[in-house]
């Protein structure tokens, strides 16, 4: 698919604020179990489909500007309607006591404060295979997540499942169109979100992607772990180097100005080789490492794409598996946690 996938798709695959909702009329076949959890935009439960006694999420949205949920609605209509795996299953929509709701499929999650630490290489390399081929298949229609953490990204190591979920920052993509920078989670912001640069694209997924895939291999809850946007920018800075930071500005013309004394210091970049400790050596193979050098880059277009990720080496054993030239992944530490 083109890079401007939506002008080839059509307007009638792009235009959320002339989508019309159906919402279901049936408002008490789902009832609540119990929270899951919820955010600045919604509070999530777990359900029960009372026609077919299947678990199922509800998902129901804060007062909102009703295009933002159009919008939210028609990328998960959008992509339900299309073979994107991993990406999480919209079953229903529901207005109930004038509050709209989302009901989607369930997965039986691990939380990443007690996954992460557990997860052996093959997993690593399994479940990161997963998310690109989510992403792939979201970006090859015009969507960018916008939204790339682990509290977005449900696994279940019992049935080596995972889906992305929460859609509610999802945008459709359009090439030169200036985009809100509020988006993202902090410790997951690409460069361009924390410099004000606009016209970001789907390179700003493959960014959170990156360091996700540092947490995993380096054994830290959250690789950049900023208490701000400006600490966020520092921790980045500290580790990347501020010469192609420079770059990055320069090649943009972004004019990035700060009061704050340790952004303007001067910092060498550091070789990933610097975070590899004798409890995560096994997991930062050099294949992992140049993957990750790969992701984590100013310069979003020197950031590899999704399917360009996907075709790395490092994800070599998962391509023979998937071929069945390896014994099967039942022999290879999967759902050990």
């Amino acid at each position: 698919m083109s890079h401007d996938a939506c002008s080839l798709l059509g307007k009638s695959w792009y235009d959320y604020e002339n989508f019309h909702i159906d919402w279901s009329q049936d408002t008490d076949r789902y009832e609540v179990v119990r929270r899951l959890g919820g955010g600045k935009y919604s509070e999530v439960f777990e359900g029960i489909d009372t026609v077919t006694s299947d678990r199922c999420v509800i998902k129901v949205l804060k007062p909102v500007a009703p295009k933002k949920i159009k919008r939210e609605i028609k990328v998960l209509r959008n992509l339900c309607g299309l073979p994107s795996p991993n990406v999480i299953g919209l079953l229903d929509v529901v207005q109930s006591r004038g509050n709209p709701s989302l009901v989607m499929e369930y997965v039986e999650n691990v939380e990443w404060k007690r996954l992460f630490p557990r997860l052996t290489a093959p997993e690593i390399q399994y479940y990161t295979s997963q998310l690109l081929l989510a992403l792939s298949a979201v970006h090859d229609v015009g969507i960018i997540h916008r939204d790339i953490k682990p509290a977005n990204i449900m696994i279940d190591v019992k049935q080596r499942k995972l889906r992305l979920i929460d859609w509610g920052l999802a945008e459709f993509y359009h090439p030169n169109v200036d985009y809100h920078i509020r988006v993202g989670s902090r410790y997951y912001k690409a460069p361009e979100l924390l410099v004000g640069y606009k016209r970001y694209d789907y390179s700003l997924d493959m960014w959170s992607v990156g360091c996700m895939f540092a947490s995993m291999i380096f054994r830290k809850e959250h690789f950049f772990r900023g208490s701000d946007n400006d600490d966020q920018l520092l921790k980045i800075m500290k580790t990347l180097g501020t010469e192609e930071f420079d770059s990055y500005l320069k090649t943009y013309n972004i004019h990035f100005e700060t009061e704050i004394d340790s952004l303007l210091i001067n910092y060498p970049k550091q070789p990933w080789t610097r975070f590899i400790t004798a409890e995560n050596r096994h997991l930062a193979s050099s294949d992992a490492l140049d993957l990750l050098g790969k992701l984590l880059r100013y310069d979003h277009h020197e950031r590899l794409t999704s399917k360009e990720a996907e075709a790395h080496p490092y994800f070599n054993s998962i391509r023979l598996e998937a071929s069945g030239k390896t014994d099967s992944a039942s022999d290879s530490g999967f759902g050990s946690t």
